[in-house]
């Protein structure tokens, strides 16, 4: 069994010494004090129960024996070294490539500034973008098949010390109505108005279903949804057409302000999505993800959308 006294840690303090010759070079080079070098030279010659050193005057020398444990220990130490970038690399640290999820309201303003962003800081970098829904985005999150998702975070179960989560923004909900309906746009809408209207949706597991579900349980009654979409521009395209109402984030007035009638709810429905960058805080040194949470940061520190 190996002596507990015996670590990777004092092995590299070990190397310093044999390198120089000389504790407070040793430690100048380790950014250690050199009571620390002599410790950790003295509890690994006790690890290894055989003496490594002898002294001589203040000069500490090594024997044969540590001689001989310097020739193993450089192997020890430089294959623990290839090992653990060998297993950051498997597991997607510092790649030149990086998985980002995103809902797809979010393609429209907040990705394409954080890629450009991105590319700035990190030119060689590739980026694979994955759209979907709240849901989905954080199962792939959750089994590593993204580096990092933007999602909504208000109602998602999300294990804080499991993830780090960085608020980008807060967007309200609107009530969206086909370019042709006879709803005023300076007005505020009441859902209890809309009981006989027909309307369309995301499917459940998109953020804004669940705000959708929500307004209408405060209103009291269960509207008729004539379909379920997967994508918000898909809903959007079908309100367009005059097939039905919905309910949108306010990310989207910018691109559908003169193609559709977007009022914001009554004060009693109305409601906020938080938008947030999500990722593994055990990852959070990676190079990539650094460059992609300085950039959140700088997002926050803006205007979010309009």
């Amino acid at each position: 069994m190996i002596d507990s006294e015996i670590t990777l840690k004092k092995l590299e303090i070990f190397l310093a010494f044999m390198e120089k010759e000389n504790i407070g070079r040793a430690a100048e080079q380790l950014g250690l004090s050199s009571v620390s070098v002599h410790r950790a030279l003295h509890t690994l010659e006790e690890g290894f129960r055989c003496p490594l050193f002898i002294h001589k005057g203040r000069n500490l020398l090594p024997l044969p024996a540590a001689q001989t444990l310097a020739e193993y220990a450089r192997d020890i130490v430089d294959l623990t070294y290839k090992g653990i970038e060998e297993t950051r690399l498997k597991a997607g640290f510092g790649q030149q490539r990086m998985r980002i999820g995103t809902l797809y309201s979010l393609t429209l303003e907040t990705i394409p500034r954080l890629i450009m962003g991105l590319k700035v800081r990190r030119p060689a970098m590739e980026i694979s973008l994955t759209m979907g829904s709240n849901e989905d985005l954080l199962a792939q999150l959750e089994n590593q098949l993204l580096d990092a998702i933007l999602i909504s975070v208000s109602d998602s179960q999300i294990d804080p010390l499991r993830f780090e989560i960085l608020p980008l923004f807060e967007d309200d909900i609107y009530l969206a109505a086909p370019a042709a309906s006879a709803l005023n746009s300076d007005g505020t809408a009441d859902l209890q108005d809309f009981r006989s209207q027909k309307f369309v949706s995301l499917t459940e597991g998109f953020a804004t279903y669940h705000g959708f579900s929500e307004a209408f349980q405060i209103a009291g009654f269960e509207p008729e949804i004539v379909t379920r979409v997967n994508d918000i521009f898909s809903m959007l395209s079908l309100v367009q057409a005059g097939v039905g109402y919905t309910l949108v984030p306010g990310r989207m007035k910018k691109m559908y302000e003169h193609t559709l009638k977007l009022l914001p709810l009554c004060e009693q429905y109305q409601m906020r999505q938080t938008i947030a960058l999500v990722f593994n805080r055990n990852q959070q040194q990676d190079p990539n993800l650094l460059a992609l949470t300085a950039e959140g940061r700088m997002y926050a520190r803006g205007e979010g959308p309009v």
